[in-house]
């Protein structure tokens, strides 16, 4: 009887369905200039949302009484069917491919859709005709699950509506942690003991070593050495674009020279002076010059320390470069000698 009204649209009920998509498809949908996806929204009544970000998945977001998310499947499914047909119009194949949609659902509705033995997904197969899969595993990182349907455009249809009843009489249980889509895999490179992924035109540390240079940055006290007043954390424009201290332009990782035309045009270099006490000037140095060579080589700037002077406290550090590259090699001096004070817990 409640499969009845789903299908007629007689449940006022407001439901949220997410698709799992590949960029191909989502250009699909969205159509030239977002027409597509405009037209989808007008005629069906649904919401329908695309997640951002340069991912090679992204998530459709359908939201809406009943009757507003068939029609707006009903839409898709039809659009995959005639890219079908175009593609094979191409195409020396014979058969016509199945259209595929993936379903992303809570893993603690799963059971319910499965059924006792699989009787529940055999019985959704059996009176669609539409071919039903359940992944096994949880989508990275989240509580989620792919569904994946496939078949006619007719099929797929009465296949959502089926499924949408099977998630109307079973909630979700406890909270959710949805899927979000990770952008495409970029290649790590390591320089100066750091791991870096790239994105665009700049080189970023690797995820968790961006939590703990984050967590450098958040929980220590910026030390700026003796007579200077530049903050020990700055925000940079390079190339007409912000960035923070944890964010290093490529040109700094000399692994990838000239790999970014838009920081080519630098200002020209200039040379900025530091004092650092001379009980510190070890920490900067490191064991056999590692720790200034890795400051050199992830700032892109030339470093002189100046060799110590008899009756005085201090050493004197000439960093030659751009604007950015001394600001860069200020911060990394700057983050090792607050990790040498606030080790030594003079702070």
């Amino acid at each position: 009887e409640m499969e009845s009204k789903v299908s007629e649209g007689g449940l006022n009920v407001t439901l949220t369905i997410r698709l799992l998509m590949h960029g191909k498809e989502v250009g699909s949908i969205i159509g030239k200039k977002g027409e597509t996806v405009k037209k989808m929204r007008e005629e069906s009544g649904a919401r329908i949302n695309i997640s951002e970000g340069n991912c090679p998945e992204r998530i459709v977001t359908i939201t809406g009484p009943t009757d507003a998310i068939f029609k707006a499947f009903a839409m898709i499914a039809y659009k995959f069917e005639e890219d079908i047909t175009n593609s094979m119009s191409n195409s020396t194949a014979t058969s016509k491919p199945p259209v595929t949609l993936r379903l992303v659902v809570p893993a603690s509705q799963c059971g319910s859709l499965i059924g006792k033995g699989g009787s529940k997904i055999k019985e959704i197969r059996e009176s669609t005709g539409a071919q039903v899969q359940v992944a096994g595993d949880m989508l990275p990182n989240s509580t989620e699950r792919a569904v994946t349907i496939s078949g006619t455009p007719d099929a797929i249809i009465q296949c959502v509506k089926q499924i949408c009843v099977v998630m109307l009489e079973s909630p979700p249980k406890g909270a959710t942690i949805p899927y979000r889509p990770k952008p495409a895999s970029t290649p790590v490179i390591f320089a100066g003991g750091q791991a870096y992924t790239i994105q665009g035109q700049y080189a970023i540390p690797h995820p968790d070593q961006l939590t703990k240079l984050h967590q450098l940055a958040m929980q220590q006290t910026p030390f700026t050495p003796l007579g200077q007043t530049t903050p020990a954390f700055p925000v940079l424009t390079v190339a007409g674009k912000q960035w923070s201290s944890t964010v290093l332009p490529l040109k700094a990782v000399t692994i990838f020279p000239c790999i970014c035309p838009g920081l080519d045009a630098s200002p020209p270099a200039s040379t900025h002076e530091l004092t650092i006490p001379n009980d510190l000037i070890g920490c900067i140095i490191g064991r056999q010059g590692t720790k200034i060579n890795e400051i050199r080589q992830m700032s892109g700037a030339q470093i002189k320390i100046a060799n110590a002077t008899e009756g005085s406290s201090e050493r004197q550090i000439t960093i030659t470069g751009t604007p950015a590259n001394i600001s860069l090699a200020q911060y990394l001096i700057n983050a090792r000698l607050t990790s040498e004070v606030t080790g030594m817990g003079a702070l």
